[in-house]
């Protein structure tokens, strides 16, 4: 063999390998939630950033036992999401559509392991802090709402928008909306309205704002407390908070609103809402009433009973319920028409069954909140 091909052949059994293995490196996939342990403190860092993060069934595995772990050996949780369009836009639910029926269906533990990790989260007892910069939707509401702090950014975009796809405010709806004080809480369960930057703080989903530049320097201060008290903590998120320079002196975008949300959401039953959204007659109690009529009439019905149950129940109590519900709904044909028609055809034409308010019984509606048998109620 020549000292040329000698050389080619020492080069080529080095340098394969390598490419190979730089191919396999490449093609490793992504971890879709990353976990640090920074000192004393936890990390959870949403790693699904072309999804806008959206929550599936292997991240809340992953999450729930290592912040059941952390809660016992670290002083401080910090949850985020990778990118800068979102924090968690909700809840993979095509993908829970997408076996419905199926001997394997993902619905049956993907919402039971959501609102078991939402009530971990609820009852942590170390200083829990929510970066919700960008979309906060669904899924993604149930990972921080419940915490001790939510820290809102001008990028931050809040929504429960259940209604539109058949499905309910679920992951601890029924427990924080009726919460928010007067009727705002059952106006953005029922419409999906959406709430951008400060609004979301004004409104009592978050509990600081931090200028988005800014929210790695905020995440660096906590991090560096050296003993991170929950006095450190506060004082630290309310620095960053009183200096967050947008929007600072805005109203409320729904200041002027809030009469007519206290005094047309006040009704007894959806068909009662229809009724003073028609009395009042103004130019946005019309397009409200526009917008109700898009939704699913099921889903609107069952929102509106669980929001004014969940007012008198403990969070433990408000999953319970919402899980009795999702057992039932998730299969029906609302869910899979509104995926259709927002996520997969996308042409924002959902045909419901029934079509009207009226077509679903209080019978039938009672039907959703039934006990389920022991062996399928939700273990708190």
């Amino acid at each position: 063999m020549l000292p040329c091909q000698l050389r080619s052949l020492r080069l080529s059994t080095v340098v394969r390998p390598l490419l190979l293995h730089a191919r396999t490196m490449a093609a490793a996939p992504e971890p879709v939630v990353i976990l640090q342990e920074v000192a004393d403190k936890g990390v959870i860092t949403l790693n699904r950033p072309k999804a806008l993060n959206a929550l599936n069934h292997e991240m809340i595995q992953l999450i729930q036992p290592r912040l059941k772990e952390w809660e016992a050996t670290k002083s401080m949780v910090i949850i985020k999401g990778a990118g800068e369009k979102a924090f968690c836009a909700g809840g993979d639910v095509r993908a829970i559509v997408e076996t419905v029926g199926k001997p394997d269906a993902l619905g049956e533990c993907f919402f039971r392991d959501e609102y078991i990790l939402n009530c971990l989260i609820g009852t942590l007892h170390i200083p829990y802090i929510a970066l919700i910069d960008g979309i906060t939707m669904g899924g993604g509401v149930g990972l921080s709402v419940h915490g001790q702090y939510r820290v809102a950014t001008e990028r931050t975009v809040f929504a429960m928008p259940e209604t539109g796809i058949g499905l309910f405010p679920d992951v601890g709806g029924s427990y924080f909306l009726p919460r928010l004080g007067g009727r705002l809480g059952m106006y953005l369960a029922l419409t999906g309205h959406r709430l951008k930057g400060r609004d979301v703080l004004k409104a009592g989903v978050a509990t600081h704002v931090c200028d988005a530049a800014r929210i790695g320097d905020l995440e660096e201060s906590l991090l560096n407390l050296q003993s991170p008290y929950p006095e450190d903590v506060a004082a630290v998120l309310q620095k960053f908070h009183d200096e967050a320079a947008f929007s600072k002196d805005a109203p409320f975008s729904l200041q002027s609103v809030l009469p007519k949300i206290q005094s047309c959401f006040s009704g007894a039953s959806v068909e009662e809402i229809y009724r003073n959204l028609e009395k009042d007659g103004s130019e946005w109690a019309l397009k409200q009433l526009e917008i109700l009529k898009k939704m699913s009439p099921t889903s609107l019905k069952v929102t509106f009973q669980q929001v004014e149950r969940g007012a008198h129940l403990t969070l433990q109590e408000c999953l319970t319920m919402e899980h009795r519900i999702v057992k039932r709904i998730y299969k029906e044909h609302d869910f899979s028409e509104g995926i259709r028609a927002v996520l997969v055809a996308r042409d924002n034409n959902p045909q419901w069954k029934p079509k009207t308010l009226e077509e679903l019984t209080p019978e039938r509606l009672e039907e959703y909140f039934a006990p389920l048998p022991s062996e399928e109620e939700l273990e708190l």
